[in-house]
């Protein structure tokens, strides 16, 4: 099966971030698309509706075309779980999984995958947008908007193509990559690994496939990424704070706009956020140069060392890079400034894992120094929050208070054992008094109205529909 000879592609779970991407790169081509989803509002249905690409939004055994060459579907949806998928099945239309169809997208080109629990989405972007300045033209496929793009996919004409590569449901295994960045490993999705050594295995066996004469960039700073880079058999060049690595960050520090160079953490100086990050990369014994970006936290000038390390054994122009990372502005929902209310930042985060959330808040606490910082969060499935439990209670150090909306399951799971409450209680345990129950997002916005003015910086967290906060405050 080849994309050259499909002409008309149906969408299940179109609105999800990478089947949007998908449709964006097979309508390029000239493919007739067309999908469907829940009504439920997403950042992609302006994308898609940017790109003209029509969907239902409701899920009907009629909506599947009897000439569809193939149905893509997502992998939160079954035959027996979603009419469209049975009916395209009875139909015996060619149906392709998301990982299966981005398998045959990434067979096509030099893939460079970006795989690891943490940080995939701002790294794939960051490199997609780093050739692109380069001159490389690539395609990519990022797991949310790209605010520089308008969009979350690239289809370019040039060798390379950039995947942000998911470990869930092991969608690894349909992923041949010629060179990949693995940025972070800690047990996540305990719904489908039941442990961290089965969870650990997918990247083992997903980096072993990488050839010699490829290459895999990965965190030097951890146990668990060292443990997992062992498995490969190519070139490995590994990156971060520590002396040991080959690509190591130096003199890592703020720079003003009006003021030059300040060996300090940077802290925002107003809402037009003239603080960057400055740091300087060494390979070995050899300066690389100096880099600066826009994003918050150490985390962020990681991910961006790991795609001038990429880059760097690619080759690429690494003035040109660097220019691209002082200008990159970032992906929608991940530490995403969206406006204000009543003179308070309204930032918008991603962040639904315990690590996540500590460098997210850090980041925070970086940019925003003394200010009030509250985090209004949404426990991202009933099966993470249980198991992680005790890893989400002592996260929020560098928030000053804490929301906690009830439990979202998504299309995963109804319920599990754990409640948004006991959270609170034990993040009350930790730090009295700092987290409060709120049952919904309705009434998250009522609390957070009645308190205006005792926050300074507001952010939203998880991986749900808590943006919807944030939005409805910036309406008011």
């Amino acid at each position: 099966m080849e994309i050259k000879d499909f002409k008309k592609v149906y969408c299940i779970g179109i609105k999800g971030a990478g089947i949007t991407a998908v449709a964006e790169i097979l309508k390029a081509r000239g493919i007739e698309i067309s999908g469907s989803d829940t009504s439920e509002v997403f950042y992609t249905d302006a994308i898609l509706k940017r790109a003209g690409i029509a969907f239902f939004e409701t899920f009907e055994a009629e909506h599947v075309p009897n000439d569809a060459d193939v149905v893509v579907f997502s992998t939160a949806y079954s035959a027996e779980t979603n009419i469209e998928l049975k009916t395209a099945s009875e139909k015996k239309i060619t149906l392709l999984s998301y990982p299966e169809m981005l398998g045959l997208l990434f067979a096509e080109k030099m893939g460079l995958a970006v795989c690891g629990t943490h940080g995939k989405t701002t790294t794939s972007a960051i490199l997609a947008q780093a050739l692109l300045v380069a001159g490389a033209d690539p395609s990519a496929i990022v797991g949310s908007q790209v605010l520089d793009w308008g969009s979350s996919a690239l289809s370019g004409q040039g060798q390379y193509f950039v995947a942000e590569s998911d470990e869930y449901q092991n969608k690894l295994k349909f992923y041949e990559p010629w060179s990949a960045i693995l940025t972070s490993v800690d047990w996540d999705h305990p719904d489908f690994f039941p442990d961290f050594e089965s969870y650990k295995k997918v990247f083992k066996d997903f980096v072993v496939k990488i050839p010699k004469a490829g290459h895999l960039v990965v965190w030097g700073d951890s146990v668990d990424t060292l443990e997992v880079a062992k498995a490969a058999n190519c070139q490995v060049a590994t990156y971060g704070f520590g002396e040991d690595n080959e690509y190591r960050v130096m003199e890592h520090g703020a720079w003003d706009a009006k003021r030059g160079a300040q060996n300090v953490e940077p802290k925002m100086q107003d809402a037009e956020n003239k603080m960057t990050q400055v740091f300087e990369v060494f390979f070995r014994e050899k300066s690389l140069g100096i880099f600066r970006t826009p994003l918050a936290g150490k985390h962020n000038v990681l991910n961006c060392t790991s795609v001038i390390a990429l880059c760097h054994k690619l080759g690429i122009d690494l003035e040109k890079v660097g220019l691209a990372l002082q200008e990159f502005k970032g992906t929608s929902r991940r530490f995403e400034q969206i406006g204000t209310f009543k003179n308070a930042i309204l930032i918008d985060d991603y962040a639904h894992h315990p690590d996540e959330i500590k460098a997210t808040l850090s980041g925070a606490r970086q940019r925003y120094g003394d200010q009030k910082i509250w985090t209004v969060f949404h426990p991202h499935t009933f099966t993470r929050t249980k198991a992680l439990l005790q890893e989400f209670a002592q996260s929020f150090d560098d928030t000053d208070r804490v929301v906690v909306i009830d439990i979202y399951g998504s299309a995963r799971e109804q319920q599990g054992g754990v409640s948004s409450a006991q959270l609170v209680a034990l993040i009350n345990k930790y730090n009295h008094d700092k987290a409060e129950h709120i049952a919904t997002i309705e009434q998250a916005v009522e609390y957070l109205k009645q308190h205006a003015g005792e926050f300074e910086v507001l952010i939203t967290m998880g991986a749900g529909d808590v943006w919807k906060v944030a939005q409805k405050l910036l309406n008011c």
